[in-house]
């Protein structure tokens, strides 16, 4: 209930009632210093639950056992949010290594800029200023027809925590052979998804007191009919047929506990892939 009554809020009213939720905690933090320096205040955390430091040190872990990250690779931070990946990886690529970011939420890239490109000039964030029904309603720039501020062949990196899960499929499309574009040969890629196939969708018929997509727009899944991009999940199909039209070969997929798995990698599904 909780939940659905987020969704009808305006995004502007969704951002003020976190931050007045959030005072308390985040004033007693700033008056003991009890926040590490480059850790947003909890109000001003827009992305999803969890511990934004552990899940962040937790990823630069995948990012390194899955998808192979070195020092000094160049690194594409699609959605960098309010820099949780970004921060972790501060102490992991050398100079030579760098870091690209973008996000669609302004106030997540002024942070960052402010807090952590200032200390370390091989980290940029930019601000993209384009529509989604959950985080951006003011700019009215639709994501499929955008084209990465990056030249070709740039990235021996890219990742996406949680991106393609609030967009819909025109989006992800464009965004994957964007995403072709932009990576190296024999670069690599990690994306988190909700995949439905055969075992994820018995899952959500017989557990559902787990993460469900009740709306079924045949390959693709909404969370919520009030925001579309509110949580999306893709069939595992058409994934693999819009990678390999990008020339991204699938190198492995670590399912996730969403659907109510009991052997599971990590909460959503990880998928890896490299471009061939």
């Amino acid at each position: 209930m909780k939940r659905y009554l987020y969704y009808l809020l305006p995004v502007s009213l969704r951002y003020f009632f976190r931050r007045l939720y959030y005072l308390p905690v985040d004033l007693f933090e700033s008056f003991g210093n009890k926040r590490p320096y480059g850790v947003p205040p909890r109000g001003k955390i827009f992305i999803g639950p969890g511990d934004y430091v552990k899940l962040g040190d937790r990823f630069l872990g995948y990012f390194k056992e899955l998808g192979g990250l070195k020092p000094e690779h160049k690194v594409l931070d699609i959605g960098c949010g309010i820099g949780r990946m970004a921060l972790p990886l501060t102490s992991f690529l050398s100079e030579k290594g760098s870091y690209d970011g973008f996000d669609i939420v302004k106030s997540g890239i002024v942070w960052c800029n402010k807090h952590i490109a200032t200390r370390y000039p091989n980290f940029r964030f930019e601000y993209t200023g384009l529509y989604n029904s959950l985080y951006n309603t003011s700019d009215k720039v639709d994501a499929s027809n955008f084209i990465f501020p990056y030249p070709a062949n740039k990235f021996d990196f890219v990742f996406l925590t949680s991106v393609f899960t609030h967009m819909m499929p025109a989006e992800v499309e464009h965004y994957i052979n964007e995403i072709g574009r932009v990576m190296k040969p024999g670069a690599t890629c990690l994306i988190s998804f909700f995949i439905v196939n055969c075992e994820s969708e018995d899952l959500m018929i017989n557990q559902p007191n787990h993460m469900n997509f009740p709306v079924n727009k045949g390959f693709y899944r909404l969370h919520s009919s009030k925001v579309d991009t509110a949580n999306v999940a893709y069939d595992e199909e058409w994934l693999l047929e819009k990678l390999e039209k990008a020339d991204l070969a699938l190198e492995t997929i670590k399912y996730g506990q969403w659907c109510g798995r009991e052997s599971y990698f990590d909460y959503q599904d990880l998928l890896i892939c490299s471009k061939s």
